[in-house]
């Protein structure tokens, strides 16, 4: 018996010495060696060398972690950028107004995966024109300050570009008999040229994580951007 273990150890020896790169390639194997190398050490003993390799071992772990998170990051950013100038190009396509609004609240809304868009304007005669009855789910007249009181909800703070939000009652008078489904939205305000009343655009969503506080606002902004400029020119 004494015989066929040593010759089994001999055996073993001989394959690790013929192909060491076996052992150093298997994690598994080389922390079971380290720990049996801790064990012949003793409790009054510290390794060194198998202390750095814990360490080294965690902080490739947490490489490894930055690394996924920064490609799902990107692939988040890009998969955004391409949604943006998706809908960009749809609001270039019609002709006319009308049919401009159409698509916003239609293929746009679409697009951007929202459940509600609203284009707010601000007017000295908010009273409803029987011309615009068609466009009545897109398009919304309030009178003077509307637009600042809403995105601010009536406090004294800094009217942002582009604000985030969830909420727990959306406001029935732009979303109309659906409100109760809002769970978040995204307010760009809208700057039409001077002489002209602020605008505002309104997408609303019922999933309460679609518009958060914390979230990036360039794509956003940008996409704003580009929807005042389409606007002055049909306000011209």
């Amino acid at each position: 018996m004494t015989t066929d273990v040593a010759a089994g150890r001999e055996a073993l020896r001989e394959k690790i010495l013929a192909k060491p790169e076996v052992v150093l390639d298997d994690p598994d194997l080389m922390k079971a060696l380290i720990a049996a190398n801790d064990r012949a050490l003793g409790n009054n003993i510290v390794d060194l060398r198998g202390i750095a390799m814990q360490r080294m071992e965690a902080r490739m772990a947490r490489l490894e972690d930055t690394h996924r998170s920064v490609i799902a990051a990107a692939y988040e950013n890009l998969s955004g950028t391409n949604q943006i100038h998706r809908a960009i190009v749809a609001l270039m396509d019609p002709m006319e107004f009308t049919p401009f609004l159409k698509a916003l609240g239609g293929e746009v809304a679409d697009i951007l995966r929202v459940d509600r868009i609203r284009l707010v304007l601000e007017t000295d005669t908010p009273d409803p024109d029987p011309a615009l009855a068609p466009l009545e789910g897109v398009l919304m007249a309030v009178p003077r300050g509307f637009v600042d009181d809403h995105v601010t909800e009536g406090r004294d703070v800094p009217v942002r570009k582009v604000t985030l939000r969830q909420v727990g009652s959306a406001n029935e008078e732009i979303y109309g008999p659906k409100s109760d489904f809002i769970r978040s939205e995204a307010l760009l305000k809208l700057d039409f040229g001077s002489g002209r009343h602020p605008g505002l655009l309104v997408l609303g969503s019922e999933d309460p994580h679609m518009f958060r506080p914390n979230q990036g606002t360039e794509l956003l902004t940008f996409f704003g951007n580009v929807f005042e400029r389409t606007m002055r020119h049909w306000l011209g």
